[in-house]
Parts: C-alpha cells; structure tokens; sequence
C-alpha cells in the first residue's frame, strides 16, 4: 500500500493484470453477487435525473423493479447502490443475446444522455471506500474476472491501465498521472 494524495492505493492495482473479456464471462459483474453497484450520493440525484431517457433501454424486468424500488436503493450496509431484480441482476442492465450490458452506457453511446455508468462499475475490478480523511483504492478479485485476468496477462495490461479512464474520472488526471510514476518507479526498483 502507498499514499497518493489523499488515497491509500493498493500496489495490486499496479501488478496484477487484467483486461475485461466479456466473450468468456458474459458481464457476469452485472448479474452475480449479493448487492447492487456502489452509487456516491451525487450519483443517486443523476440516476433520478437521467431515469426517463434510459426507461427506453431497459427491460421489463428492470424498469418494474425501478418503479418499485426507485431508481437507487440503500442496501443491509448502509451504502447507496443500484437496484436489483429479485435479488440477482442489476435493474438496470440489459441483454445481447446472453451478454449482460449496461442500459445506462448504451443510452450513453447512443448520445441521449452525457453519464457512462455509475463511476464503481467503470472502475471495476478496483473498488474504492471512502472514509473520512482519505480512500481506500482496492484491487478486487473475484473469480467470475478469472477470463479477465488471463487476458491481461496475455496482454500485459496492469490493472490502473485498464481502468485509466474511470481513475481520471474519479480522481483527476493529476492523480493518475502520479499513479503512473508510482508504477514505473516500482517498476524500476526505486
């Protein structure tokens, strides 16, 4: 672990390798697991705000548990999140055939509204806690991403490369750019 502002970061996010591959998983991450996405309170009030263009993206499924849940939910923890259908998969993403995609980023492709995605899914496999004076900037392993890490070896792609842009859009470009001197120092022994 380093400090980087006010960040601890984790060097795994710096050594381990990865490179989503969607063919082999399928977007597993938007359907596995126990909880929604990790939503910051402003993310909540663009969810609200950018709900009636994205309607027409998604599913039956997904715009009912919407409607019924709202457009974010607060989990068992505490922490703002996205909602899910019947417990499984995210309400909001949608289906390629068996490909689990994002409804938001597809609206957000198409030019009809101007967010990607909520910024936890943008920067996954790092997942990042806030706590009071700093936060926390994790590495997250999870099997499903078995694929994506083989792939990134293959293609020799540390994880912080992957994800640049999502660590520019939560922390700055002047935070990334001394992330990338911490790399390259660790990288040459110093």
């Amino acid at each position: 672990m380093f400090q980087l502002g006010k960040t601890i970061v984790s060097e795994d996010i710096l050594e381990k390798e990865f490179v989503c591959n969607l063919s082999a998983c399928k977007g597993a991450c938007c359907v596995d697991g126990d909880a929604g996405a990790p939503l910051s309170l402003a993310e909540t009030k663009i969810l609200e705000e950018i709900y009636p263009k994205v309607k027409p993206f998604l599913r039956k499924e997904g715009i009912e548990a919407i409607e019924a849940q709202g457009t974010w939910v607060t989990g068992i923890d505490g922490d703002l999140e996205t909602p899910l259908i019947d417990n499984k998969d995210c309400a909001y993403v949608i289906f390629d055939g068996k490909t689990a995609l994002c409804g938001i980023e597809q609206a957000y492709n198409q030019g009809i509204v101007d967010w990607k995605k909520p910024v936890s899914c943008h920067l996954y496999p790092i997942r990042v806690k806030d706590f009071t004076e700093f936060a926390a900037v994790n590495y997250d392993k999870w099997d499903i991403c078995d694929a994506a890490c083989s792939l990134g070896q293959e293609l020799e792609v540390p994880v912080y490369k992957f994800v640049k842009e999502a660590l520019v859009r939560r922390f700055g470009e002047d935070w990334y750019m001394e992330l990338e001197k911490v790399a390259e120092d660790l990288k040459n022994g110093l």
